[in-house]
């Protein structure tokens, strides 16, 4: 649940980026990291394993406005998605306020999303948490790549999105879809504050939301991208 500091003003939610290994956990963070502006990140922090990596750092919008009167950080976290890593997964797991699952398009991942998805269910309740309750996006990457090779949006959403949750498609190597993902969990953690009630403070939630720097349209080619800000990500 939301951590409030009462002395600053400040409540904090964690996002944790779940999903097989190697599905693109670690490059929507990264590619988060390096195209929000730095005023607003703190540091990207990784502790390594073996073969995978735990990644985290705080964003903290600066127009983000108000839920009553607190500012709203988010923590971004990534889980190791190897299957002997599922005490660490336990562990990031704890306390999330909401989950983007990143599924692999690639057509011979297809066991490996759904036996991901039923360990996040699974870490979830062993938490005492209702997935059910709990904001959920779902994001298929990989998109990129040819039919004959990726499955489509609709295999995916029929194999995975049992529960009709916000989906996007996404190439997070180029950025498409990355910010399309966090915007949509953002938008749902903060409804569940309060902070989309139609209030002047939920619509500055509702404008800090939108994508910041550099938002590849999802039909744009590889590589390519709109301009929406003052500057575009390295």
């Amino acid at each position: 649940m939301p951590i409030v500091d009462h002395a600053t003003r400040l409540i904090t939610c964690k996002l944790v980026y779940y999903g097989p290994g190697r599905s693109g956990k670690t490059t929507n963070l990264t590619y988060l990291h390096s195209a929000l502006p730095s005023g607003q990140v703190g540091s990207l922090t990784s502790l390594a394993t073996r073969r995978d990596r735990t990644l985290f750092f705080d964003y903290l919008p600066v127009d983000l406005g108000t839920v009553g009167a607190y500012k709203v950080r988010f923590q971004l976290y990534t889980v190791p998605g190897q299957p002997y890593y599922k005490a660490i997964r336990q562990l990031v797991l704890q306390g999330a306020d909401g989950v983007a699952f990143v599924a692999d398009s690639q057509r011979h991942r297809w066991d490996d999303n759904i036996e991901s998805l039923q360990d996040m269910h699974a870490n979830l309740a062993e938490h005492g948490v209702d997935a059910r309750a709990l904001p959920i996006v779902l994001q298929y990457n990989k998109q990129d790549l040819p039919p004959s090779l990726a499955a489509s949006v609709a295999e995916l959403s029929a194999a995975l999105n049992f529960r009709a949750v916000p989906e996007h498609a996404a190439d997070a190597l180029n950025g498409v879809g990355v910010f399309d993902t966090l915007r949509a969990l953002g938008r749902t953690v903060l409804r569940r504050l309060g902070a989309e009630d139609g209030t002047p403070a939920g619509q500055r939630a509702n404008a800090a939301l939108r994508t910041p720097v550099y938002a590849p349209a999802l039909d744009a080619p590889t590589g390519q991208g709109v301009l929406t800000g003052a500057g575009v990500a390295a």
